[in-house]
């Protein structure tokens, strides 16, 4: 599940919580309920914004198959696959 950071301007707090790529927060309270954090002296429909941040990079040391594509090193002849 990817994680997102959510900024309450109110607050000026950051907070990194996990949900689906289809859930969409707007509120501190939202925020709070998904980090699993008290809402604090901030009001719970305090309205937030997601940051954008960059995405992860995977190395292939994380793959469960980390070698190289055959067309990777040049085996596919002609280079159709794009790399």
């Amino acid at each position: 599940m990817p994680s997102y950071d959510y900024r309450c301007e109110a607050n000026d707090r950051v907070v990194e919580v996990r949900h689906g790529i289809n859930d969409k927060l707007t509120t501190w309270g939202e925020v709070c309920e998904k980090a699993n954090i008290d809402t604090g002296d901030t009001p719970a429909d305090t309205p937030v914004q997601r940051l954008i941040t960059g995405g992860g990079i995977v190395g292939s040391s994380a793959l469960s198959n980390p070698e190289m594509p055959p067309c990777g090193g040049g085996g596919c002849g002609g280079g159709m696959c794009g790399l």
